[in-house]
């Protein structure tokens, strides 16, 4: 039935947080008021791209061919033999992409780090023999820059104020609650972040929960129901999606920062009504992020709450990338906006980011955060959050605000603004193909080329710099990208080292797309 159907068919890949396609409407254009930009895929870069799937497709069946009449050996699993008659847990064709196209640059991920997440990490050193199927540690232990890591005001670290609390909290309170928080896992500690929570963004009241991506997933199904309906950014992360899906709530996608498309799906829901009764919706809720993690991009959030009030629907704020990071006092993108966030229905964010440690909170008024008490799974089902991770948000989170660590917090905040517009410049100035908003300390550089994924990941670690590039399905298959997430931790030094790292790896594969714009590379 329409209402069991998660997704429009079209829009269903976008929504799982892919980034934009070339048909998006904000392609190759400055989106007005936000201060971001999107250029257009080079043709000859988009023919070679999928000429490039073209080949490793032809090759990879010519490859399975070849293991079917017994000329190679496969080293992927398959079904054996005795359980024929059992349900498959393998499929060879739906297996396809894993064995001939990751396993073989499967080295640029899942590298094992043995250090905090800071400006510079030490990766223990892996080398493989058979071509990724198999790794083996070679013993020795290297530094390098860390552009991966969203670890964006430096809070997480092994020593200083936050990691002092979270061991005394320790000594204090143990290692986990081992018990849900509607049983015996509600301590003072939770008690207190809550509050705390609650006071920095300014709501009501706050709840919060031992994950991030179960925040959204397992609460959305707790806010709407069949005779909702859902309205999601064609960008949002896949724990919006999934919770969207949870809920049983009839889904549609507007395009990313499209006020036209928003307008025209709420006024079309609201007059057409539910499928085959036509009756009014019993809610209509707006779902955005604040800062859009594969894209850099903020919502357009004045005029998003314009059509929210106009139309009368609630609205979902997911600030996972935004809170702590972004606004004069890290208050996120309403500060940055200079919005009312008593216009925001449900403001969720993470810990997981700005402050160093783990989990989630969604905060809103009062009889909002009590029905969430009382229904969510994530919270009657999960284990409480551990009470040194709750003293980490605690302690971090004061010295944001400025209750403690005297003028750190403003410190670190200016640092990252600083650090992120810096960076960013410099990479456009260098004729790179960057996405997102200035301020976003997410900073999306275009790959295209599938070959060069993990071309640019090796080039970069030989140089001493370890970076997350992510491609097809990811990704479109003409998105393929490299995203660096700036940091507190980061001096001019650092970024002006690894500035001219990336500048020397683009030049050897071919990365500045946008040379003829490319301007001279100075530090200031």
């Amino acid at each position: 039935t329409p209402q069991q159907r998660p997704l429009e068919s079209s829009k269903q890949q976008a929504a799982m947080g892919a980034p934009l396609t070339a048909s998006t409407a904000s392609r190759g254009k400055k989106k007005e008021g936000l201060e971001e930009e999107f250029d257009d895929t080079p043709i000859h870069i988009a023919l070679i791209s999928w000429l490039s799937y073209l080949f490793l497709v032809f090759f990879g069946h010519l490859r399975d061919f070849m293991v079917s009449v017994g000329l190679e050996k496969s080293r992927s699993l398959a079904e054996s033999p005795k359980l024929a008659s059992f349900t498959p847990l393998f499929r060879d064709f739906e297996s396809f992409y894993t064995r001939s196209m990751y396993r073989r640059i499967c080295d640029a991920w899942n590298r094992p780090i043995c250090s905090v997440p800071g400006a510079k990490v030490t990766l223990m050193e892996r080398e493989s023999k058979d071509y990724n199927w198999t790794f083996y540690f070679t013993g020795e232990r290297k530094e390098y820059h860390n552009l991966g890591s969203y670890n964006y005001l430096g809070f997480a670290e092994n020593k200083g104020e936050c990691c002092e609390a979270a061991c005394a909290a320790i000594d204090k309170y143990g290692t986990s609650t081992c018990s849900p928080r509607y049983d015996l896992g509600t301590y003072a500690i939770h008690n207190e972040l809550e509050k705390l929570v609650a006071r920095f963004v300014g709501r009501e009241d706050a709840i919060t929960f031992g994950m991030g991506f179960a925040t959204n997933a397992g609460n959305i199904p707790t806010l709407v129901d069949k005779n909702c309906l859902i309205i999601s950014d064609e960008l949002n992360h896949a724990s919006l999606v999934l919770g969207c899906r949870l809920s049983g709530a009839k889904i549609k996608v507007f395009k990313h920062n499209d006020m036209d498309d928003l307008e025209s799906i709420l006024r079309s829901s609201i007059i057409e009504g539910q499928p085959r009764t036509h009756r009014p919706w019993k809610r209509i809720l707006i779902c955005i992020e604040g800062i859009y993690s594969m894209e850099g991009s903020m919502a357009n959030l004045p005029e998003i709450i314009k059509l929210k009030k106009k139309y009368k629907a609630y609205l979902y704020l997911d600030e996972a990338h935004s809170i702590g990071a972004i606004g004069q006092t890290g208050r996120g993108v309403c500060e940055h906006f200079g919005v009312d966030v008593n216009d925001i229905d449900i403001l969720m964010g993470t810990f997981t980011k700005s402050f160093g440690s783990a989990g989630g909170y969604i905060a809103g008024d009062k009889a909002l955060i009590n029905h969430i008490r009382a229904h969510s799974h994530a919270h009657l089902y999960s284990t409480a959050i551990s009470a040194a991770v709750a003293q980490q948000v605690i302690t971090s989170m004061k010295i944001i605000m400025g209750e403690q660590g005297g003028n750190q917090g403003a410190e670190r905040l200016r640092q990252l603004a600083d650090n992120s517009l810096y960076f960013r410049r410099r990479m456009k100035d260098m004729g790179f193909i960057i996405y997102g908003n200035d301020a976003s300390p997410v900073v999306p550089m275009l790959i295209f080329v599938p070959c060069k994924i993990c071309a640019f990941s090796r080039e970069m670690k030989k140089r001493g710099v370890l970076v997350v590039v992510v491609g097809y399905p990811a990704t479109p298959v003409l998105g393929a990208r490299s995203r660096f997430c700036l940091s507190a931790a980061h001096t001019r030094k650092d970024l002006d080292e690894m500035l001219e790292i990336i500048s020397e790896v683009g030049d050897v594969l071919g990365l500045k797309y946008l040379r003829g714009k490319k301007k001279a590379i100075t530090s200031s």
